[in-house]
């Protein structure tokens, strides 16, 4: 069984920041090496930048499956452009293949209907081949390439996905 629990207390930010320290270095570390994994889960993922991103106006999901931590995800509404921005969807290695992501995203878009937003969208790495084909299974299409310097020396080379609802 799968919650989806929006993430208000600091034990939330606390087991989110557990959960994005195991997944990013069980994912990432092929993909973008151990010091920039290091540097983003420092700079993005810890709980003293989630609390500032949700002072910012992001919601913080934690995703339970079997009353576990499986994964998280975080959105930011843009109502002036009437989009959704899935800033974060992370699901632990031994919770993937069992629709968790597909739920996260069915949830998302109920909350996109809710306020009437016709669109969200993500950035992904380019070489995250596997997240980029499950995005696409659910309806999203690359739309642009973007490069963004994060600071150290540090890229995110990713492209920018859309699903319209």
């Amino acid at each position: 069984m799968m919650e989806i629990i929006l993430a208000e207390e600091t034990s939330h930010i606390k087991v989110i920041e557990k959960l994005a320290y195991n997944i990013w270095n069980q994912h990432y570390i092929p993909i973008i090496g151990k010091t920039q994994v290091d540097y983003m889960v420092s700079k993005f993922q810890s709980a003293k930048a989630i609390m500032e991103q949700i002072e910012e106006g992001y919601q913080y999901f934690l995703v339970q499956y079997n009353s576990k931590p499986a994964g998280y995800f975080a959105i930011l509404a843009d109502r002036s452009n009437n989009t959704m921005f899935l800033s974060k969807l992370y699901v632990d290695n031994v919770y993937r293949r069992n629709g968790i992501g597909r739920a996260c995203i069915s949830y998302i878009e109920d909350i996109c209907k809710k306020f009437d937003l016709n669109s969200i969208w993500l950035t992904v790495n380019k070489d995250n081949i596997d997240s980029i084909m499950a995005y696409e299974k659910m309806g999203f299409k690359k739309i642009d390439k973007i490069v963004t310097d994060i600071g150290d020396g540090f890229v995110m080379d990713d492209y920018k996905m859309e699903k319209l609802l």
